[in-house]
């Protein structure tokens, strides 16, 4: 079993930067994968970053490619994205969750506000 908990957002201007924070309690972190999603008001949630158990691999989606880098400390049970250049269709609550992602490990995200 492991609980996610999402930290990080925040109110930035467009052109800002961000750092979250997915801190992973319980045994076993490191041989996950993990991603990153997101859901802004009136959308599905979708797919924003993902990372491999050693931090080796990474992948994003389209719209947040050059702007966005995952990483993790395995030592620290904790995935980060940092997020520059943010956009105003960046705004959403952002999420953590294991590759494939378990339904019982949803938590309460961390909001992300982009002003223009």
């Amino acid at each position: 079993q492991v609980q996610l908990v999402e930290s990080g957002g925040g109110l930035v201007q467009a052109g800002g930067s961000l750092r979250l924070s997915c801190a992973a309690s319980g045994r076993a972190f490191s041989i996950y994968n993990m991603d990153w999603f997101r859901q802004a008001p009136g959308k599905e949630r979708e797919f924003v970053a993902g990372i491999n158990w050693s931090g080796g691999n990474t992948r994003y989606s389209d719209s947040v490619k050059g702007r966005f880098t995952i990483s993790r400390d395995n030592a620290k049970n904790t995935v980060y994205l940092q997020m520059d250049s943010l956009k105003p269709e960046d705004t959403a609550v952002y999420h953590c969750n294991t590759n494939p992602p378990a339904k019982g490990y949803w938590g309460q995200g961390t909001q992300v506000t982009v002003s223009s």
